[in-house]
């Protein structure tokens, strides 16, 4: 049985995530200086994740005015 084109996941296609695996947690406390070496890995406190949002480019003014 195949998979339908509609269902398959294309490369790059991943965009951005919203939870962190308990490694990555683990990784951004240790760089808030909140996590301790021995400190047990269930329990976690929250870890905000940042969303990196694309900016539209502006199209140039002067090289419109230019170019008429």
């Amino acid at each position: 049985m195949t998979i339908d084109k509609s269902l398959k996941v294309r490369r790059g296609a991943t965009g951005s995530r919203s939870v962190l695996t308990r490694a990555e947690r683990v990784e951004k406390l240790k760089e808030m200086e909140r996590w301790q070496e021995g400190q047990s890995p269930l329990g976690l406190p929250k870890v905000r994740v940042k969303k990196l949002s694309m900016k539209k480019k502006k199209k140039k003014a002067k090289d419109d005015d230019d170019k008429k």
